[in-house]
């Protein structure tokens, strides 16, 4: 599990397509501690450390993976914020992320508003169905908080430390991002599903029994 507190920036050096994906990034002081075997989020995408040597991490992406991310876009120099998995014992912050991704949305807009930025992203069904104005979204493995839902798009307000210590600083308009909604939101839904269309169906033929006892009366 994450957080989506983007805990660096790393730098991919190689993305070799085949079967399987080798995604090569130089991770920085990130790297120290980091083993092979453990989960880290590459732009909000949970991958596996499969090699490392130095400070360069080494991921193998499934082909489904670059189908349901935008991590196929990736090239020599582009920036990736990563983010390992969170400790029990550590202080929680962002929202709770998944690493898994929901849908690829595209930045529609950069405003300036103040000293922050408000940026316009669009974002798939799957994705919109479960935002709401002040919630939590990740965008490329940052929690941000949505400002307003439109129809397929959202916007969320950029503060200027959030978008130095971030791939957004790389990104304009145009550019792919991955998205995950608030894994809370899904499981609300899950739950309540069959008792709403119980409920519907219910009142349904409530309405129904009552415009038939209408009927016979008249």
């Amino acid at each position: 599990m994450f957080t989506g507190l983007v805990e660096g920036r790393g730098r991919v050096l190689s993305l070799e397509k085949g079967g399987m994906a080798r995604l090569e990034v130089a991770a920085g002081p990130l790297a120290d501690g980091t083993r092979v075997g453990d989960s880290v989020s590459v732009n909000g995408a949970c991958l596996t450390v499969n090699e490392k040597e130095g400070d360069t991490l080494v991921f193998y992406a499934m082909p489904e993976t670059l189908r349901r991310t935008a991590l196929g876009g990736l090239a020599g120099g582009s920036l990736v914020n990563l983010e390992r998995a969170m400790k029990a014992e550590a202080r929680f912050g962002g929202h709770i992320v998944q690493g898994h991704v929901d849908g690829v949305g595209e930045v529609l807009d950069v405003m300036p508003e103040g000293d922050a930025e408000l940026w316009e992203l669009s974002a798939p069904e799957g994705v919109i169905r479960y935002l709401v104005e002040k919630g939590s979204v990740c965008v490329d493995g940052i929690s941000l908080t949505v400002v307003a839902v439109k129809d397929g798009s959202f916007t969320a307000s950029i503060l200027p430390q959030t978008k130095s210590a971030t791939n957004l600083r790389s990104l304009s308009v145009g550019d792919r991002v991955n998205l995950e909604a608030d894994v809370i939101a899904k499981y609300v839904e899950r739950l309540l599903g069959p008792h709403m269309n119980s409920n519907s169906s219910s009142s349904q033929s409530s309405s129904q029994t009552f415009e038939r006892s209408v009927g016979d009366a008249v």
